[in-house]
């Protein structure tokens, strides 16, 4: 597998989310040391069957964007609640002194910088750090899982589904693990090039100093204060299609609570990117109720249908309203945006052509009958709905039958059998 694209957060790396692993056969890890993460993952585990659960959650693609920084991996894992939940992986790093040795063992070979560069690690390099006392690899128990769900399993099934995708990013990439023990990539490979600078002038001085000081390299001084053109700089990189993640923030005594930093970060990052691609800023005008929707949308660890963080429930007070409505209209924010908002709160009177091509196909896809309502088109059974919005959409939404709770849920669809089946699964 190729290393997915990355940025740098802070001391960190940020990798998007993994594509799906469907084949159940198919390895997570196909390098000995990506093994070697599995192999000390599920040696910490006292049950297959989390483990198991686990490995299902990462084959489905239900771990979301991975930051991985010195001493622990941390990754919002979808289970079955709306909500997700934060899984981390902590390990211990390596001390200034560990870091020393392990460089002297690198520096010594070329071989293993070459191998290093080229995204591999050798057994030799391995073994020569375990010669100088310095683990790189982790061992059973070496792995110290935690999560925001209720199973106090050692890993639950969200930490293992973080572990097993963290051996493909080890897999693609040994510097992660080197990351993970606290050593930057970049500063790495710096020390290395220093080191073998070092290295090589001791060894052309010695060189010099037996065949005398006629030899001795030099430049010539016209050389050496010679002025070189240098053509402009390039223009700026075009930018990125998305507003990044804010980086990894630890929870410390007496420091802001990293979850409402992490939040404020998101909305920052969105503002700054919406500068960048328009010169202005989009949200400037927005009245406190759609910013405060805008801003619950944004974070997928401060929403849900029935348990609401702190911040959140102070963000619904904020603009008057309860958290239910505020995570009701944020969920109708993520369907569609400021058209999502408005299918949720304005019904309307549409034209009757699209409800009658709309019933007839759903009819024709022998799917549930529906009444009609103003934009809205309702099963019997009252469980599921289409909204028709002024953009020609329809939006599902979704209620426990006999209760009138809808819920946006699923994708909107300009044909209404898309948007049904989408919903439901079929």
């Amino acid at each position: 597998m190729r290393a997915p694209a990355t940025r740098t957060g802070g001391n960190g790396r940020v990798f998007p989310p993994l594509p799906q692993h469907p084949d159940p056969q198919a390895p997570f890890a196909t390098s000995w040391w990506g093994n070697a993460w599995i192999a000390a993952l599920e040696g910490t585990s006292l049950d297959p069957g989390r483990l198991s659960r686990g490995r299902a959650y990462a084959r489905e693609g239900h771990v979301d964007t991975i930051t991985v920084a010195p001493g622990r991996i941390v990754a919002y894992v979808h289970g079955s609640r709306p909500r997700p939940y934060r899984a981390e992986i902590r390990m211990r790093t390596l001390t200034p002194e560990d870091w020393d040795t392990f460089l002297d063992a690198v520096a010594t070979e070329p071989a293993h910088i070459a191998a290093l560069l080229d995204k591999d690690m050798p057994h030799a390099l391995a073994e020569a750090a375990e010669r100088a006392d310095v683990q790189l690899l982790p061992g059973p128990g070496d792995l110290v899982p935690s999560c925001s769900c209720p199973d106090h399993g050692r890993p639950c099934k969200h930490a293992a589904a973080l572990a097993y995708q963290t051996a493909r990013l080890l897999d693609a990439d040994p510097f992660v693990l080197l990351l993970l023990r606290g050593g930057d990539e970049a500063a790495l490979l710096d020390e290395l090039a220093q080191r073998n600078a070092h290295e090589a002038a001791r060894e052309q001085s010695d060189a010099a100093t037996e065949a005398g000081p006629e030899n001795l390299p030099g430049t010539l001084a016209r050389d050496a204060i010679a002025t070189d053109y240098r053509p402009p700089l390039p223009p700026p990189l075009a930018a990125p299609a998305h507003a990044g993640d804010p980086p990894l923030l630890p929870s410390l005594p007496g420091a802001p609570d990293p979850t409402s930093l992490e939040f404020l970060a998101t909305d920052a990052a969105a503002r700054a990117h919406a500068f960048l691609t328009t010169g202005a800023d989009p949200f400037a005008a927005a009245d406190p109720w759609h910013d405060a929707v805008r801003l619950a949308a944004s974070h997928p660890g401060l929403t849900g249908r029935r348990t609401f963080s702190r911040q959140f429930a102070e963000l619904a007070r904020a603009v008057g309203h309860t958290p239910t409505d505020l995570s009701r209209a944020a969920a109708a924010w993520r369907q569609g945006a400021e058209e999502g908002l408005a299918v949720l709160e304005s019904p309307w009177d549409p034209p009757a052509g699209p409800f009658d091509r709309a019933r007839g196909a759903l009819i024709t896809a022998d799917l549930p009958r529906m009444t009609i309502h103003r934009n809205h088109l309702t099963n019997t059974s009252g469980s599921l709905q289409l909204r028709y919005g002024r953009d020609g959409r329809w939006y599902p939404y979704r209620s426990e039958p006999g209760r009138d709770d809808w819920w946006p849920e699923g994708e909107p669809d300009e044909d209404p059998v898309g948007a049904v089946t989408g919903m439901i699964g079929t």
